[in-house]
């Protein structure tokens, strides 16, 4: 609830505290003396209307302020949600908003500061406001169709649906990007696939390139190699004067002058082991040349297969390349084509999980049509009882459901609800929101023979006033904010009709707070809490004062509301009579039961 409102330096309040009591508060004053003005303020601070041109004349600034007693914690934390801020603590909540000569404002909670898209959500969490204007919670289609879902039980179905669509959208999601991209995936599989096969079919061995290089050139040399050689044995052995026989007998020949001194057999050592190991060379050396066969074959398969890895390494291997290179794309393009390949099995799946989502969103969205029929078939009656009470007696309500997606109507000049159960006919396979097939539009007929309108596309005042509190009445147990507040409700009525408003505004009290600015002595008899506003002129400067009426100040405004400025003993005797009558009204409770207004 709305515990206290200052306001200062706003048009022609200077500085106005008003302390705000639960059940029904009720403003009464002369016309022109700024009781629209109070719930103007509220606007502004709740971010509900722009502050345009309205600083007290001569000030630099302007400031509207609201304490709110808050105990619901799922309310505390859906406005935490909406604003970023921590709300724990005390139940007390300060909204505040500065207005500047500039045009600039400002706003905070608890002193934190908020932007001013934050501070109109908070506002249309706390406060419906009805007005002449259109813009009060109730009125947005979206919520009408929160009404009918709260009126008829539906939020288990409707939470159910809307998980169900979102994860449907996240697939498709992931569905288009697959598409998107599935061309070049395409291109990339038969590009990895073509360049893995040449790959394997090579049967590339690791170090083979280094061995085939060496071998490639020795076949390449083959018969110098071989003259060579040969040609080295012949000099080392078989040659007249061969270093191997030299060294024999220059062996025998120093071996004997060891006879003569010792000191040269390390030189004879020396010697005899050149000539066993030159001998050994030889020996190896004729053996070598005697395998070197030339074959052409192995020499072209050598080349071919030299050439294959050559061709591979500059394809593949990068600059410069190697064989190792080759291997490891191959390992990059295998990890690649697993990945392209389970993409192309992740579009398949995706495309499974999409048709069994939307084979669950049918069945779940179907059942959420037909209950939110069996509430639309439920709640016109009632609303039409409510405008009878209300003086719209011949006033027709109706729930439009309009498929989503749809963007005639089909029956364009009906007063008929769409059908529901036609909505799977009608393009709901779209599932185009997360709310279930269809909308919905509260339409009005006000007197036979009018067209059913958009609730929100209602010129009167006081027929819109009428019908939210009708709608109020009813929906009072489901709705989720905490304070109300009409604006000429009592538009175009007569007093029986005030006491009828009377009694509805007091039985909604028993459940929000309730802020009524009321012309009529039928309406204010019913308040809790009746507050006057008056305008008093000082010299060049005008002021706003906000009065709590007790006692007989009270019995006095009703009277003065009756008569006038006149005030007699039969009007007094006539405001305490309407107190009296007000008085015996009994209002529900939170619980459903009624307790008896003090």
């Amino acid at each position: 609830m709305l515990r206290e409102l200052h306001i200062s330096n706003l048009a022609v309040i200077q500085d106005v505290t008003v302390e705000l009591h639960g059940g029904l508060n009720c403003f009464t004053g002369q016309t022109g003396a700024g009781k629209s003005l109070i719930i103007g303020a509220l606007e502004i601070l709740l971010g509900l209307r722009q502050p345009t041109d309205m600083l007290r004349k001569g000030a630099n600034e302007g400031r509207v302020s609201g304490v709110f007693h808050i105990k619901s914690e799922n309310l505390r934390q859906e406005i935490a949600n909406a604003t970023d801020l921590p709300l724990e603590g005390e139940p007390d909540m300060l909204i505040a908003r500065r207005l500047f000569e500039s045009g600039r404002s400002s706003a905070s909670i608890n002193g934190h500061p908020i932007t001013t898209a934050m501070l109109k959500h908070v506002g249309e969490i706390l406060v419906d406001v009805h007005g002449q204007h259109d813009a009060q919670f109730l009125l947005k289609p979206a919520n009408q169709l929160a009404v009918i879902d709260d009126f008829g039980g539906c939020a288990d179905l409707r939470r159910k649906f809307s998980d169900l669509y979102f994860q449907r959208q996240q697939l498709l999601e992931q569905q288009k990007e697959l598409t998107a991209s599935r061309t070049l995936r395409k291109q990339q599989l038969d590009l990895y696939d073509f360049q893995a096969k040449e790959i394997d079919d090579a049967q590339l061995v690791a170090g083979e390139h280094d061995e085939l290089q060496n071998r490639h050139k020795v076949l390449s040399n083959l018969e110098r190699i071989k003259k060579q050689a040969t040609t080295a044995y012949d000099l080392l052995y078989e040659d007249d004067g061969a270093v191997v026989a030299r060294l024999k007998s220059i062996f025998a020949m120093i071996n004997e002058l060891t006879e003569f001194d010792d000191a040269i057999k390390p030189i004879v050592l020396q010697v005899r082991e050149a000539t066993v190991s030159l001998d050994d060379a030889a020996f190896s050396l004729r053996r070598y040349s005697d395998r070197l066969d030339l074959d052409p074959e192995e020499l072209a398969e050598t080349s071919d297969r030299l050439n294959l890895l050559n061709r591979l390494i500059n394809k593949y291997g990068g600059s410069p390349g190697t064989l190792d290179d080759v291997l490891a794309y191959r390992a990059q393009i295998g990890q690649q084509l697993e990945e392209l390949r389970a993409a192309d099995q992740d579009f398949s799946t995706i495309g499974e999980q999409i048709t069994k989502l939307e084979k669950q969103l049918k069945e779940i969205g179907g059942q959420l049509t037909k209950q939110r029929a069996k509430a639309a078939d439920k709640l016109m009656p009632l609303v039409h009882r409510q405008l009878a009470d209300l003086g719209m007696k011949e006033a027709k309500f109706l729930v439009e459901f309009q498929p989503v997606g749809v963007l005639e109507k089909p029956e364009a000049n009906s007063q008929k609800p769409v059908a529901l159960g036609d909505v799977l006919k009608m393009g709901a396979s779209d599932f185009a929101t997360a709310s279930g097939f269809e909308t919905v539009e509260f339409m009005i007929a006000p007197n036979p023979g009018q067209p059913a309108r958009p609730l929100r596309r209602i010129a009167s005042g006081g027929e819109l006033s009428r019908v939210m509190l009708a709608l109020k009445s009813i929906l009072a147990q489901a709705d989720r904010v905490s304070v109300l507040v009409f604006d000429e409700i009592d538009a175009n009525v007569g007093g029986r009709m005030g006491t009828v408003i009377g009694e509805k505004l007091r039985a909604l009290s028993g459940i929000h707070q309730v802020l009524c600015i009321t012309h009529l002595p039928q309406i204010a008899s019913f308040a809790d809490q009746h507050l006057t506003i008056r305008k008093a002129v000082k010299g060049n400067e005008t002021s706003t004062t906000v009065t709590v009426m007790g006692g007989e100040e009270r019995v006095r405004e009703l009277a003065e509301m009756i008569t006038g400025k006149d005030v007699s003993d039969t009007s007094m005797a006539q405001a305490r009579e309407l107190l009296t009558l007000a008085t015996g009204h009994a209002a529900p409770t939170k619980s459903g039961k009624t307790s008896k207004k003090k």
